[in-house]
Parts: structure tokens; C-alpha cells; sequence
């Protein structure tokens, strides 16, 4: 049986986890966004070496696990680093995730804003060049503005679904709310109870994230559909 008064005991050391995702989180969702925008203008760039690099930054952080980004970045980074300059680097389990979550976030980001560019009419650049504005002005004043709207509802769906694959910063040592939840069950040999409240509380993070999401999305007038 769960023991919900056990669970309630360490209750201040599951929330501190749960600030921990929401944290390696947040550090993810700036990464990702800055890395996707930039990937996802350059899929549409008329130059050929900037669609090259961002296709195949795309291609392969969509097509290799996560998991195997996360001990990349904090196992195999620090050994060509010392391979290449003789120092040691030493990242924390931290930073590593955050780096990790947030480049990986950037390829799903990327194919967001490609699409959203691309759902604008083609007619749209047209006007704006007929009007002699040179393409990367029409891009960024007219283009970007309309396909922002548009890429609103699968970035709040990005972010959610990057709260919920913080968990897997737990197998380098990150103090999050999954990590949080395996220590109290190693501590007591009793892992159900401790992992249904780290449930509870990632429900708990993604109900109230969502209906903020859905809000932001009322205020600015944009649905799934736009």
C-alpha cells in the first residue's frame, strides 16, 4: 500500500526537486528557442550552407535519444575537451542537463518555426519585395510577424514536453524531482509511493503550465487552427 503519510513527511524534498525541473526547464526552453529560431530560419535561407548546417543539426538531434545527448554532453564533451587542451573540464550535472535539454529542444524548435514560416502565403514575400523590400527586411517585417502567431500553440506543447523529459537529467546525478524520488525510495526500499508523488507533482506542473499556456494563447489570439 502507499504510504501517503511517508510521502508527505519529505514532501519539502520532492517540491525541491520539482524547483530543480522547473529550472532545468526554463534554462532549456531559453537554449532550445534560441537555437530553433535560428535553425529554423536558416532550413528557409536562400543560402545553401546555412539550410546544410541547420538540416543536419535537425537531422541528427531528432534522430539520436536524448539520452544519449545527456552523457555526451557531460561525459564525452569533458574528455575531447581534454584531449584537444590538456585541461580538465568538470560541468555540473546542472548545467550539462540544461545544455543538453535545451539543444535538443532547438531541433523540435526548428522544425516549429520552419513550418510556421512556411504556412505564411508565398504571396505574403511577394507583396513585400514588389514593394522593394529587400528579403531580409520582408522577413523580419512582415514574414516572422504572422508566422509567430502561428507557432505559438506547438511551442507551449514543446515546453510541456520538455518539463516531462527533465527526468532524465536524473541518470547524471541532478537534483530534480525524478532524482528526488529515487532517493527516498533507495532510502526506505519502498519506491512505488515516492514515484506516485513525483507523479502527482509532474501532473500537478504540467496542469498548471497548460492552462497557463492556454491563456497566453486567449490573450494573444491565436488556437491550433491560426
Amino acid at each position: 500500500m502507499i504510504d501517503f503519510a511517508l510521502v508527505w513527511q519529505h514532501k519539502l524534498f520532492l517540491l525541491k526537486g520539482a524547483v530543480v525541473t522547473i529550472q532545468l526547464t526554463c534554462g532549456a526552453v531559453v537554449i532550445g528557442i534560441l537555437l530553433g529560431c535560428l535553425a529554423g530560419m536558416g532550413r528557409v535561407s536562400r543560402n545553401r550552407l546555412l539550410r546544410a548546417i541547420s538540416g543536419v543539426y535537425v537531422y541528427v538531434l531528432r534522430g539520436t535519444p536524448m539520452l544519449l545527448q545527456i552523457f555526451f554532453i557531460y561525459f564525452g564533451v569533458p574528455q575531447i575537451y581534454l584531449a584537444i587542451t590538456g585541461s580538465p573540464l568538470m560541468p555540473s550535472a546542472m548545467k550539462a542537463g540544461i545544455i543538453a535539454l535545451g539543444i535538443n529542444s532547438g531541433a523540435y524548435v526548428a522544425e516549429i518555426v520552419r513550418a510556421g514560416i512556411q504556412a505564411v502565403p508565398k504571396g505574403q514575400m511577394e507583396a513585400a519585395r514588389s514593394l522593394g523590400m529587400p528579403h531580409a527586411r520582408a522577413m523580419k517585417d512582415v514574414i516572422l510577424p504572422q508566422a509567430f502567431r502561428k507557432v505559438i500553440p506547438p511551442l507551449c506543447n514543446e515546453f510541456i514536453v520538455l518539463l516531462k523529459d527533465s527526468s532524465l537529467v536524473s541518470v547524471i546525478g541532478a537534483g530534480e524531482l525524478m532524482y528526488s524520488a529515487k532517493v527516498m525510495g533507495a532510502r526506505y526500499y519502498d519506491y512505488v509511493q515516492f514515484l506516485f508523488g513525483a507523479g502527482l507533482v509532474y501532473l500537478a506542473l504540467t496542469f498548471v503550465i497548460s492552462q497557463a499556456l492556454a491563456a497566453l494563447e486567449r490573450k494573444l489570439g491565436v488556437s491550433e487552427q491560426s
